[in-house]
């Protein structure tokens, strides 16, 4: 989704006929959006679309009955703090939000303000819901996975490289997320024969020392696990893995799209899809305390034949029949 397309669909009310703007105008509701990405992040401007158009498809037009203020902080801790308590300020009446760190910062700035969050992981462990058929406070939305989930990648790396004996784990070690996701991880390592090495990264500085320090020794693989910094970076990501000839495995299938090898994770655009409806039922009456927390329904298994070739690797026609996309 091209940025010039997202606006004009942001600005959609200016394309109403006359006569309908004419009419009386409705109760105009406001809504805020804290995005962790950048606003020049494709895949973070096709999930905002993904948002909007829901909401068009429900009813509700961005300048004609609702405004839409969306905040991003570009992958900056500080930033995300900052505009949580700038929306809230704004005295909306829902936020959508996406990752824990983002619910986070609104937890410290509002406990009445509704929220919808997306790509969220253990919203029960990290006390953003009381469960997750019944969350019971000013919170829910959509999980991004079971941590259990994340042993699919070291078996999915395997599968692509069978003589990985190595895998190091990129991951964000001042979020729960990212120890949950490596603890299970490593419960399954044994079963593959593959040492588990954590790459800890605080920042976009560190992603580069990190992976070059592990790519000294033979037979690794790369798991990129899912975190705000993962996310922020994926070229820098993707082209370092290129640099080193490490095979590598991401939790967002927009990585592998981008050119990494492959990826497996749930349709991160369809929850914000999804995520419209919920809104949509917070603006007309009810609480999110009676909305559960909802589970991913798709994922994808996307490999891309070209970064493969590059790497020299053969896939296995079996794991190229299960993909929902193939990249030549």
């Amino acid at each position: 989704m091209k940025r010039r397309e997202f606006i004009t669909l942001l600005g959609g009310a200016a394309a109403w006929p006359l006569a309908a703007r004419a009419q009386q105008p409705e109760r105009m509701r406001r809504i805020g959006v804290l995005e962790p990405l950048a606003v020049d992040d494709p895949e973070a401007l096709a999930r905002v679309t993904a948002f909007a158009q829901g909401l068009q498809q429900l009813g509700w037009t961005d300048g004609r009955n609702i405004r839409i203020d969306i905040r991003w902080a570009a992958g900056n801790a500080d930033e995300i703090r900052k505009q949580a308590s700038e929306l809230v300020g704004l005295a909306p009446d829902a936020i959508l939000t996406s990752t824990s760190p983002s619910m986070v910062a609104l937890r410290r700035v509002t406990r009445t303000v509704p929220i919808v969050f997306v790509q969220v992981l253990d919203p029960v462990g990290a006390g953003f819901v009381a469960s997750l058929g019944r969350p019971g406070g000013n919170a829910s939305g959509f999980t991004l996975f079971e941590f259990g989930f994340s042993g699919k990648w070291l078996e999915l790396l395997k599968e692509i490289t069978p003589g990985v004996k190595r895998a190091a784990i990129l991951r964000d070690p001042d979020s729960p997320a990212g120890i949950g996701q490596f603890a299970a991880i490593q419960t399954v390592a044994p079963s593959f024969g593959v040492e588990l090495i954590p790459l800890d990264v605080y920042d976009a500085a560190e992603i580069e020392p990190a992976i070059e320090v592990f790519a000294r020794s033979s037979n690794g693989g790369l798991i990129v696990a899912a975190s705000i910094i993962a996310a922020a970076h994926p070229e820098m990501i993707i082209a370092q893995a290129a640099r080193y000839r490490l095979p590598a495995v991401y939790s967002d299938p927009a990585f592998a799209i981008r050119g990494g090898l492959s990826s497996y994770g749930p349709d991160r655009v369809d929850q914000f899809r999804r995520a419209a409806g919920y809104v949509d039922r917070i603006l007309k009456g009810e609480k999110p305390a009676d909305l559960p927390v909802q589970a991913p329904t798709k994922y994808e298994l996307v490999i891309n034949l070209k970064t493969a070739k590059a790497l020299g690797l053969e896939v296995p026609p079996t794991l190229l029949a299960r993909a929902d996309e193939v990249i030549e």
